[in-house]
């Protein structure tokens, strides 16, 4: 990863595939900043934007992911400002989570309270296993309101987020694991080459179909099942069907070669 200029709060860089990496930068916790957050906002509309992109990894610089929100800045916000903030957050995770592409977390250290929404909405989750994550939110007269106590439940059943974030305790990458919180954990410092991995074999897939599977998850997820399966129907006939990289699939595996898929 190349060196991060300390005004830098959002870090980027393109690999081969089409896989970006982004990177908090905000030491020594990588606290979401109002300006890293705006910054976080821009880099997200980039990728968006850049019709190339094929995976996200999202990552901290140092040795946290991010431990929440700054909390020296919250004591300097006039409250009546706070349900903009609010807002501004859900928008930014939301455009997160709804990305195009595949975003993958790459956990390492802290990820705590806007830490841990912020990993929650990502599509995967990989963390170094002596990473801590939790929601402590409560600890200091907050609770989650950057989607935790929405993503939470839906990810680790709605008894476990309650105990989370009614407790504000820290959990371990094993348990994180264990609750499926995180999609796996590897040796602490191995977890962005892990990410990285992942999110090379992700871009070498068909980036139509793969898009295609993820916006059917998400849009399933908020409906009846026939109407999820509807929406199934639909987009694998309007976004796959229509695809030459399916074509390439099929005559590549006739061929016996690694498809090369245009994302066409």
């Amino acid at each position: 990863m190349r060196t991060l200029a300390e005004s830098e709060k959002v870090g980027h860089k393109r690999e081969e595939d089409g896989v970006e990496i982004l990177v908090l930068n905000n030491p020594p916790v990588n606290a979401l900043s109002t300006v890293l957050l705006s910054e976080l906002d821009q880099r997200v509309r980039e990728v968006d934007a850049d019709r190339s992109a094929r995976a996200v990894v999202l990552t901290g610089n140092g040795q946290y992911f991010s431990a929440g929100a700054d909390l020296k800045e919250m004591a300097t916000l006039d409250l009546t400002t706070a349900p903009a903030i609010v807002r501004r957050g859900h928008e930014l995770f939301g455009r997160i989570a709804n990305l195009r592409v595949p975003v993958i977390a790459s956990v390492n250290g802290l990820a705590l309270g806007g830490g841990l929404e912020l990993a929650l909405a990502c599509d995967l989750r990989i963390a170094g296993d002596s990473a801590k994550l939790g929601a402590p939110e409560v600890n200091y007269g907050l609770m989650p309101a950057y989607g935790g106590t929405q993503r939470l439940p839906r990810l680790v059943g709605i008894a476990k987020a309650k105990e989370l974030i009614f407790t504000g305790a820290m959990i371990s990458a094993a348990e994180a694991l264990k609750i499926g919180l995180v999609n796996r954990t590897v040796p602490a410092g191995q977890e962005l080459r892990a990410a990285r991995d992942l999110a090379h074999t992700i871009a070498q897939r068909a980036p139509k179909a793969v898009q295609a599977a993820k916006r059917a998850i998400a849009e399933g997820l908020q409906s009846p099942l026939a109407q999820g399966l509807e929406n199934e129907a639909k987009l694998f006939e309007k976004e796959v069907l229509t695809s030459s990289d399916l074509a390439e699939g099929i005559l590549a595996f006739s061929e016996r070669r690694p498809p090369k898929f245009k994302g066409e």
